[in-house]
């Protein structure tokens, strides 16, 4: 019933549900397309507010009475343009006034939303734009879906912010789709954030038809009347064995409490609500689904997750970003290296800039590696049906290799993107300068290096700034724009205009080791390893970090990143940071030998175990082994001492800027609200910096 829109707390912003009659053709009678708007243009979500769930029952009961009288044959709903319904607003449910509140408001959705079920007439729910949460249930709750084409997000998104689908979601997806997919539209795709695009969705049994956009309306009008007429028939599939539903949310329940190990409780309610919903009446369902998002909405994992999809929201207007008119344009891109984050950085540009990308290295076997690896990538694209192959030709058109530097020269902005040693990042730099035109922008990928250094043998190192793209590129939402010490305005404006057009987050970041996401993550696994090296069973240390809930336990993490680049970051913010960051023989020990850290998952969807053999690597056992709930309180106070570091050091303007990279660039959960109101509430901030890091009240997260 949830969507992405949190603002903050204001009067609600009705949305009307207009009615009016439509004569089907072929005489078959008429049809009353019922319109959710909410009188704002298509930069703002319509949401479902009390109000406006008032209106829509009011607008349904009276259509209910006119098909009982026989003056309509169907009931349709649609939204304005590139809405269906954004579902109910976030910071509308964080402020209900108590359980009682709560429960209402899931009972007041499903009194709306039944009126569709038993309205004595087909109803049928023409899905022109995006259908989040009660959003995407509205639709369900009709008899018939249709779907423009171009629609890219549908899905129900609640267990990801602390809360269940709660308008008939649980109960009638596995009708509609079997129990295996609704768990993956209930569970999976929301710890993924992936909604389902529309041919997707109709595949699986979520809409029932894929219409073209340009006349989705009238389409949709047509293809009503066939079904009212009984020209068109649409398939339901039969109800799972009670055998095979079973077997299904058991194994369910083991990957929960294999990755999320009852840190939050959502999961395990809607869990629940599936596992009830074969035997259970729809009354019955319903009544359940209401009293589970009572209890949610109370809790302080959902209240954490307004927090956190506030930020997320608000992510989109940087903080401190220069003015865009400030901003160069960019027409072609020069990408320094041929490797895998450049080969990926280079296919991002080409895709979402639209524009000529030159990906350059030393020697054509390289060069032919990195094209090779992007043309893997696109192959991959077409070959599930994410892109046309006429779009996959002019991708892989755009991208050019080379191993001669001169072709940097008309470039607007080169990225350089080679390996994290800060004298051959400055001699890249330098060979550039003698290339490329005076007002081209450079910029880094480093992942911690002083952007700063990097810039300062240049004769114009005002045009250097810092772009952290994160691994996978295309995935990671997140970029850090780094302003080094001479950093123009119009190189800062440039940057975060750029990742704008990628569709990217971007936060802005003093030039200081680490930045913000590497600087606390390494500072963990470097925690984690130091309890290794000083006797902590590796088992023990890699499952301290359960109680948080975090996408992976942290050896696994390592295998992802790659120990040797941990290793490396790990070793330059000591260098620079001192001994808060540990040294790890072990870890060295490992990277010299090129042991595996993780062994291949047993199971789809189950934690990677570690190699027992890397136990050997770490020898050193001196001081106490610590348990589990000792690992953990050493992690968070680690972190703890560093983000007061980092707030004195003027990292980021503000520590919810450290809680949007973290959400954005480690995966820190939106049921935690971040990093620092989770460090807020666990009581860290005041025992170990004698404070509250967060002002009262802006994460609406209670001590």
């Amino acid at each position: 019933m949830s969507d992405m829109s949190t603002e903050t707390p204001r009067a609600e912003r009705v949305s009307h549900a207009i009615a009016r009659d439509v004569t089907l053709p072929g005489g078959a009678g008429t049809l009353v397309l019922v319109t959710i708007d909410n009188g704002l243009d298509h930069t703002k979500p319509t949401t479902l507010g009390p109000l406006g769930m008032a209106e829509l029952t009011e607008t349904l009961t009276a259509l209910q009475a006119r098909a009982a009288a026989g003056e309509i044959v169907a009931v349709a709903v649609t939204g304005k343009p590139y809405y269906l319904a954004a579902g109910a607003d976030l910071t509308q449910i964080g402020s209900v006034p108590g359980r009682e509140g709560a429960l209402q408001l899931g009972q007041n959705g499903h009194r709306a939303y039944e009126l569709l079920h038993t309205m004595g007439v087909p109803t049928f729910a023409f899905v022109n734009g995006v259908a989040l949460g009660g959003g995407l249930e509205l639709a369900l709750n009709c008899d018939y879906r249709t779907v423009a084409s171009d629609v890219r997000a549908l899905a129900l998104p609640e267990t990801g912010l602390g809360l269940v689908p709660g308008w008939g979601g649980a109960y009638i997806v596995p009708r509609l789709v079997g129990v295996e997919k609704a768990l993956d539209v209930i569970l999976t795709r929301p710890a993924a954030n992936k909604p389902f695009a529309a041919v997707e969705a109709t595949t699986i049994g979520l809409m029932d038809v894929v219409l073209d956009p340009a006349d989705f309306l009238e389409e949709s009008i047509r293809w009503a009347a066939r079904v009212v007429t009984g020209e068109v028939v649409v398939p339901r599939r039969e109800l799972d064995s009670a055998e095979v539903w079973d077997g299904v949310v058991a194994a369910a329940r083991q990957r929960l409490d294999a990755v999320i190990h009852r840190s939050r409780p959502a999961p395990y309610r809607a869990l629940d609500l599936v596992a009830a919903a074969r035997t259970a009446s729809r009354a019955e369902a319903f009544a359940a689904e209401d009293e589970a998002l009572a209890d949610l909405i109370m809790s302080d994992e959902m209240r954490a997750s307004v927090y956190a999809f506030g930020l997320v929201s608000g992510g989109k207007k940087p903080v401190g970003a220069p003015d865009r008119s400030l901003a160069q344009p960019v027409t072609r891109v020069g990408i320094v290296g041929a490797g895998l984050m450049a080969a990926q950085i280079a296919m991002l540009f080409a895709q979402r800039l639209g524009v000529p990308v030159v990906m350059r290295d030393l020697d054509q076997e390289r060069v032919d590696k990195g094209l090779a690896a992007v043309r893997s990538s696109v192959d991959r694209l077409t070959s599930t049906g994410r892109m046309s192959e006429s779009a996959a030709s002019r991708l892989i058109g755009s991208i050019h290799g080379t191993t001669d530097l001169a072709e940097f020269a008309a470039c607007d902005l080169v990225i350089e993107a080679v390996t994290e040693i800060l004298d051959l990042k400055k001699k890249v730099f330098a060979e550039l300068e003698t290339v490329i035109s005076p007002t081209t922008i450079l910029a880094t990928n480093t992942s911690a290096l002083s952007v700063t250094a990097m810039a300062a043998d240049l004769q114009h190192p005002e045009r250097v700034v810092g772009l952290h793209f994160f691994n996978p590129v295309a995935a990671m939402p997140l970029v850090e724009v780094v302003q080094a010490e001479k950093t123009s305005l119009e190189a800062l404006a440039t940057g975060f205009a750029v990742a704008a057009k990628l569709r990217k987050t971007a936060v802005l970041v003093a030039d200081r080791p680490g930045f913000v996401v590497n600087r606390l993550l390494v500072l963990l696994l470097g925690v984690i390893v130091d309890a290794v090296e000083k006797g902590t069973p590796v088992e023990v240390a890699d499952r301290a970090l359960r109680p948080l809930g975090l996408p992976m336990p942290p050896f696994e993490l390592f295998d992802l990143v790659g120990p040797a680049v941990g290793l490396h970051v790990l070793t330059s913010l000591r260098e620079e940071l001192g001994d808060r960051f540990p040294r790890s023989p072990g870890l060295e020990k490992l990277v010299a030998e090129g042991t595996t850290v993780v062994l291949p998952a047993k199971a789809k969807g189950l934690p990677k175990p570690v190699d027992p053999a890397i136990q050997a690597a770490f020898t050193e056992t001196t001081g106490t082994p610590l348990d589990e709930a000792g690992v953990l309180d050493s992690v968070l106070t680690a972190l703890t001492v560093e983000v007061g570091h980092m707030l004195a050091e003027g990292v980021v303007a503000t520590p919810q800027q450290i809680d949007l990279c973290m959400i954005l660039g480690a995966g820190w959960g939106f049921h935690l609200g971040g990093l620092t109101p989770y460090l807020d509430r666990t009581g860290y901030s005041e025992r170990v910096l004698g404070r509250r890091i967060l002002p009262d009240g802006v994460a609406n997260v209670p001590a």
